[in-house]
């Protein structure tokens, strides 16, 4: 293995075109600086400078060696730079959902990152079940998106109303059994929908199983299944079908900052909530948090 005080002298000496120079710069003595430069000679086998009374030169060994002693070097310098500042950079892992994946999202990151200069953020965009499920294994610190199934910690930004998405071209007359276009389990719009159908003694049936919210939209804009989604959703081409086509009304789902209840940074938590509700909430939603 290399030592970096060698490489250090090395370089040091083949940029000041002198011994002596690259001791006054390492503050090390000229004898100091040559043993360095036999000790590394020596390691490699191979001889690395010319010295002449007036000059030193590279030899082509000494050339070759000199690109991957700077690198060498220069990792080691970033990687105590970075070391160091770790303490103070706060970093959040952030989990979206499909849902909510857009420009505006990111914009406003971009922004809350520029506002607060010690915070990194690293988006990971999924459906709400399989986020929620990193967040538990430790891959993501917080989830964007609506709440599932059981209580969840975190924030609560908004709530709004949950409809049933269909397009706007076909019949107001709904096929039997209803086919839908719903996300894996576990899964709010999912787990929503079919118990209001069942309540009501729909029939229904997975037309189509989606991984992403373009998946939902497709599959009502198309006309080829209705899809539970938030109002804000919807899309030119969609409508939200109401109590005159059969369907039984939905409930708000509730959008939230989702974390583990051991989340230790509860500041940064309530400061990004406070940018996403300013930035993202929409006009249809029905109440805050």
């Amino acid at each position: 293995m290399l030592d970096l005080l060698l490489l250090r002298s090395f370089v040091s000496v083949v940029e000041e075109r002198s011994f002596t120079a690259a001791a006054n710069r390492l503050h090390l003595t000229q004898p100091a600086i040559s043993g360095h430069l036999r000790r590394l000679e020596s390691q490699l086998g191979k001889a690395l400078l010319e010295r002449t009374t007036r000059s030193v030169q590279l030899t082509p060994d000494g050339e070759r060696l000199l690109g991957y002693a700077r690198a060498i070097l220069a990792l080691n310098r970033d990687a105590m730079e970075e070391i160091s500042r770790s303490g103070d950079q706060r970093s959040i892992r952030l989990g979206v959902s499909e849902d909510f994946a857009n420009e505006r999202l990111l914009t406003l990151l971009k922004r809350f990152m520029q506002c607060h200069a010690m915070v990194d953020i690293e988006v990971r965009v999924g459906i709400p079940g399989e986020l929620l499920g990193a967040m538990r294994q430790g891959y993501v610190d917080m989830v964007l998106g609506a709440q599932c199934g059981e209580p969840v910690t975190g924030i609560r930004l908004w709530r709004e109303p949950l409809v049933w998405a269909w397009s706007e071209r076909e019949e107001k007359e709904l096929p039997s059994p209803l086919p839908l276009a719903l996300f894996p389990e576990p899964c709010p719009y999912r787990e929503i929908a079919l118990a209001q159908l069942a309540m009501v003694g729909i029939a229904q049936r997975t037309a189509m199983l989606c991984m992403s919210g373009a998946g939902l939209h497709v599959a009502a804009a198309t006309g080829f299944a209705v899809a539970p989604m938030p109002a804000s959703q919807l899309k030119p081409g969609l409508i939200a079908l109401s109590s005159e086509h059969g369907l039984p009304e939905l409930p708000a789902a509730e959008i939230m900052l989702i974390t583990e209840a051991s989340y230790s940074d509860q500041d940064l938590l309530k400061a990004l909530a406070d940018a996403l509700l300013a930035g993202m909430r929409p006009v249809r939603a029905v109440e805050t948090a």
